[in-house]
């Protein structure tokens, strides 16, 4: 993409929008950043399409008719060939999932267009291309539960609409099926139906009200191969239609869905759009993305900003909006609740990868969300029997390994941000208790309850995961043992100490699989036998090996609750330092690396989330230089303003708040803690609106670029010498102030 046009673009947006350029932050952000790779790269897998923040729609262009694990967002920025607009889909995530409801305005009997970046052009809530092979210009804008079309037809040509229901993510993966669908013609403006489609989440139910400015004047529907001309309705599992406006300049199409019903979306679309105009609505989601990313204002230089608020900007985008205006939503057993009054009832929870330091960062700048976060994850629960492992369009797709809805959980409600919506009962005793309470009874249960990945009876037997009984077992081991340390801290924080002496003993089971010989932690069978050969350099995947997604060095360091006891293992301070140093330096390999690993700063992986808090660790071992050096070469290195904007995968944000957080200067190594290791700031300042009207600043004094060593802290004007900053010092207000140096105090590696 050109840097001119991107410069254009964002000016005339800012204008449209009436927000002073000055706290236009939104102007900033780049939605092409991180979709699509170059040399060989990954790139992000995000996508440049309209949505609005943590909002159902995400109305984008598909590059390619089943999208899959290279292009899981269903665009890729190397392709030049548009298939149609679809309204819903995952951002940055490895699998591929959603693509929901696809059109395509066109003058013939066409099903795909190509493109060019030149007639391209994407903001917070808005996207525009020209769709060369018929010259129609689309645009897009969305609400939160609607998707809104413009399309501009040549002169003197028949205006149509291509609406596909079988369009979906790859059908060779996950199962994936139309179990049925709808087209309903209700009117000459209006279009009804749904789908019910199975994959990576299982049987969801999508259900569309569809409206167009101009009346309807023919059309044609293959219902599974055959033809039929001016059907009122069709049903069946590939349907896909033509709709005729005859010779018309322009036409409005708004496409609203709802998880439950027809009637839902209906409401959706009068509720959101009714009496508003594509520039309203427009501007409205433009209005509506600078409100959320204004939440953290910073100074920094131009291209710094670019990234830092295209990085806040794909944080905000999910966990997606699951209920109706009415509050009603989809349950994990298919039938209908709804939420209280004033709150939001959300799913698409990446935990695997977004505990780490998405949610973490949502405690802080989405304190009210976090609060209905938990809920959400609550009433999965009450069906399951444990929280959500990766949820989906209110399904669990048991993707990844840990239960990390329980880090979240703890440390929303160590934090105070969880509050019952309406007076809920506990769903193991059905006797009312406090939500602090409740919520731990679900921590509980889902440590307790096996289920796949999950086979806690082997836990309480062996005290590791035997891998002739478990695959993947020294991940599971030691991100287990994190989520129990998180299960003991809520337990003693309600008063259940026998629970918290359980789970804190659970909670070392770490250290059963470490090696004193080979001094990695290793796979043992269950005969309490090293299994042999051991390579530390060999990947595993998602299966089949004791590692995911990585190998023995880049999960050594995953004792994120008991740093100190690592270090003792490891042999000390020293030894503990020089085995960072040799994983920060190495280049030695064996085998092919798995291809979630990538963003090597030697065997450090960036492009993937388990090595995400290793560089801080160096701050908790007296070698704060080391941090800061490794930190500030990732954020030089590692994001950038390109199509391959991100060293892997973005999934849901995670990757992206990395680069948040760092650029601020402190990241969550133990997420459920309520606390932030100091690294070092590339903001000259940054504001963060923390809740209750107040600010918590960051004041970064450096003479150059070269300045990315800390000199002194202080916080509230008084002398800060600890390596973390508590949360409480955060939400209280207050001012962190950083003095940077080009000469740092310490040795540092040769990168």
């Amino acid at each position: 993409m050109k840097t001119i046009r991107i410069a254009i673009s964002t000016l005339l947006v800012a204008l449209c929008s009436g927000v002073s350029a000055q706290k236009d932050y939104a102007g900033y952000v780049d939605p092409f950043i991180g979709t699509g790779a170059v040399e060989q790269s990954l790139s992000g897998n995000n996508y440049p399409g309209a949505t609005v923040p943590f909002g159902m729609i995400q109305l984008s262009p598909d590059t390619r008719e089943d999208p899959d694990w290279a292009d899981a967002s269903g665009y890729d920025y190397n392709a030049n060939t548009i298939y149609g607009f679809s309204h819903t889909r995952l951002s940055g995530t490895g699998a591929s999932d959603f693509i929901d409801i696809l059109l395509l305005p066109t003058t013939e009997l066409r099903r795909q267009s190509s493109f060019s970046h030149k007639e391209e052009e994407a903001a917070p809530g808005y996207y525009k291309v020209r769709l060369k092979d018929n010259d129609i210009l689309a645009e897009l804008t969305a609400t939160t539960r609607t998707g809104v079309h413009r399309y501009t037809y040549p002169q003197g040509k028949d205006a149509m609409i291509y609406i596909d229901l079988d369009h979906s993510a790859y059908k060779g993966a996950w199962g994936r099926r139309i179990e049925n669908s709808q087209i309903r013609v209700v009117d000459e403006h209006t279009i009804e139906g749904y789908r019910i489609i199975t994959g990576w989440a299982k049987l969801r139910k999508v259900y569309f009200s569809m409206k167009f400015s101009s009346p309807i004047k023919s059309w044609e529907v293959w219902n599974n191969g055959t033809l039929y001309k001016n059907t009122c309705v069709s049903n069946g599992t590939d349907i896909k239609g033509t709709f005729n406006f005859g010779n018309t300049k322009q036409i409005t199409c708004t496409v609203a869905i709802s998880p439950v019903s027809i009637a839902n979306a209906r409401e959706n679309m009068k509720t959101e759009t009714e009496g508003k105009d594509f520039d309203a609505l427009r501007k409205a989601a433009y209005t509506a993305w600078n409100e959320e990313l204004g939440k953290i204002d910073v100074e920094t230089n131009d291209t710094d900003k670019k990234i830092f608020y295209t990085t806040l900007y794909h944080a905000m985008i999910q966990p997606n909006t699951f209920s109706d205006v009415n509050g009603e939503y989809m349950t994990a057993d298919y039938s209908v609740d709804k939420v209280a009054d004033g709150h939001t009832h959300y799913s698409t929870f990446s935990l695997w990868d977004t505990f780490r330091g998405a949610h973490p960062l949502y405690t802080i700048i989405e304190p009210e969300r976090t609060s209905d976060f938990v809920t959400s994850m609550l009433k999965q629960y009450e069906y399951y029997g444990y929280l959500p492992i990766w949820q989906l369009w209110g399904q669990d797709n048991y993707c990844m390994i840990g239960n990390h809805a329980v880090p979240v959980v703890v440390d929303a409600v160590l934090k105070g941000l969880c509050h019952d919506p309406r007076n809920m009962k506990s769903p193991s005793t059905g006797k009312i208790k406090s939500w602090e309470n409740v919520l731990y009874d679900a921590v509980k249960g889902s440590l307790t309850t096996s289920h796949l990945n999950s086979p806690f009876e082997v836990w309480d037997k062996y005290g590791y995961m035997p891998e002739d009984i478990q695959t993947q077992s020294v991940s599971i081991t030691l991100e287990q043992s994190f989520d129990d340390w998180c299960a003991a801290q809520l337990a003693k924080h309600v008063g259940q100490t026998e629970d918290y002496e359980y789970f804190m003993k659970r909670s070392a089971y770490y250290r059963n699989l470490y090696n004193h010989e080979s001094h990695f932690f290793q796979p043992k069978n269950s005969k309490d036998e090293w299994i042999l050969p051991f390579d530390p350099y060999k990947y595993g995947s998602n299966g089949g090996s004791a590692f995911t997604e990585g190998n023995a060095w880049q999960y050594y360091w995953y004792v994120p609750h008991n740093v100190d006891d690592l270090v003792s293992l490891t042999g000390g301070k020293t030894a503990f330092c020089k085995k960072l140093d040799e994983f920060f330096t190495s280049t030695k390999t064996s085998g092919e690396k798995n291809g979630n690993a990538s963003g090597f700063v030697g065997l450090y992986a960036h492009g993937n989330e388990p090595s995400h808090h290793v560089a801080y660790l160096y701050a908790l071992v007296g070698q704060p230089q080391k941090t800061q050096q490794i930190v500030s070469h990732i954020k030089k290195e590692l994001y950038n303003t390109s199509s391959s904007g991100y060293a892997g995968n973005d999934d849901c944000g995670e990757m992206s708040v990395w680069y948040i957080f760092s650029a601020i200067g402190f990241y969550p190594v133990n997420p459920a803690s309520g606390e932030y290791v100091i690294g070092s700031p590339s903001v000259d300042e940054a504001t963060v609106k923390v809740g209750n009207g107040k600010m918590f600043t960051v004041k970064v004094q450096r003479k150059s670029e070269a300045d990315i060593y800390v000199k002194e802290i202080k916080l509230n004007n008084k002398k800060f010498t600890s390596p973390v900053i508590k949360h409480s010092d955060i939400v209280n207000g207050g001012t962190l102030e950083f003095i940077m140096s080009s000469k740092p105090k310490g040795n540092l590696l040769k990168l």
